[in-house]
């Protein structure tokens, strides 16, 4: 006799997912000091790994790197190609997008308006 319950299938878990999009850059200077912690300090608040690649190149780097991320000299115009593996995926994937649309909220902190 057997309780019903079987184990043979497991389910996919829902939030562990691999994703990417692209966005451009509008920021006036591109992700200079500000923007870039800005950027890998929400990256960072993601269990995900988060990788950036710049205009097309086959090279990702490590969005959660302040280092890769300010060495990479992302100028305004560039075109980022995000992606993310792992638990929260899609949810970084959305955040750091809208972040970089929202000109990594620059205007806001100083009082400038758009």
């Amino acid at each position: 006799m057997t309780s019903g319950l079987r184990s043979e299938k497991q389910e996919p878990d829902p939030l562990y997912v691999n994703c990417q999009t692209e966005v451009e850059v509008k920021h006036g200077v591109g992700l200079h000091a500000r923007p870039s912690v800005t950027f890998t300090r929400l990256a960072k608040s993601f269990p995900c790994s988060i990788e950036i690649a710049v205009n097309g190149s086959d090279v990702w780097l490590n969005g959660k790197s302040i280092i890769k991320i300010m060495g990479a000299r992302i100028r305004k115009g560039s075109i980022l190609r995000i992606r993310a593996d792992g638990i929260l995926a899609e949810e970084a994937i959305r955040a750091l997008k809208e972040l970089i649309e929202r000109n990594f909220d620059e205007e806001k902190k100083h009082g400038r308006t758009a």
